[in-house]
């Protein structure tokens, strides 16, 4: 369903970003993230330089290898466009996530490591949906763990309700009934 039609309007800025995920023959997981930032005219950066319509101000890149316990074993980082001189220095620490699992707790783990001036506001923001494309991407990520404990993504959204029919019907043994509302009196 299309949104509703919008008022004029005049068009200022474009950010594409796009994840593709990969399963690699050595059982590694590769997953892809770019972040294309440009505008639909000439536009300047007072004291850096002036940028053609079209033309990236931000064009960025990650590659985060994962095993099948989610936790990243390698971390590839490229820039091929940015605005400022020291952008590129936000790129080595990035190894710093290599080691921490990619799951719950995410988006504190990319604060923790690169959050403020210790890393770049473009690759953290690729990084925090990176998680979700990682679980997309892994076909095995919706099934229960050996613990019997239920799959992490349950209780996650309006669909995967504990109590709603979805997870009746996928994960019978993890829904849990709940008697209907009682319809309030006027």
């Amino acid at each position: 369903m299309p949104l509703p039609a919008p008022q004029p309007r005049t068009p200022m800025h474009t950010r594409r970003v796009e994840y593709r995920g990969f399963h690699r023959a050595d059982g590694l997981w590769d997953i892809e993230g770019t972040l294309h930032d440009s505008k639909p005219h000439d536009f300047e950066i007072q004291g850096e330089r002036r940028w053609a319509a079209g033309e990236p101000v931000h064009h960025m890149h990650l590659r985060v290898t994962v095993d099948n316990t989610m936790v990243i074993r390698e971390i590839a980082v490229a820039m091929d466009a940015h605005p400022h001189g020291p952008c590129p220095e936000a790129m080595a620490p990035m190894q710093r996530l290599v080691g921490e699992v990619l799951g719950k707790g995410w988006r504190h783990t990319i604060q923790r490591h690169l959050g403020g001036i210790q890393g770049c506001t473009h690759l953290r923001e690729l990084l925090f949906n990176l998680a979700t494309a990682a679980f997309q991407t892994r076909s095995d990520s919706f099934a229960a763990p050996a613990d019997g404990s239920p799959p992490g993504h349950l209780g996650q959204c309006l669909a995967w309700d504990f109590h709603g029919p979805v997870v009746e019907k996928v994960y019978p043994v993890f829904f849990r009934w709940q008697p209907p509302a009682a319809a309030s009196k006027p």
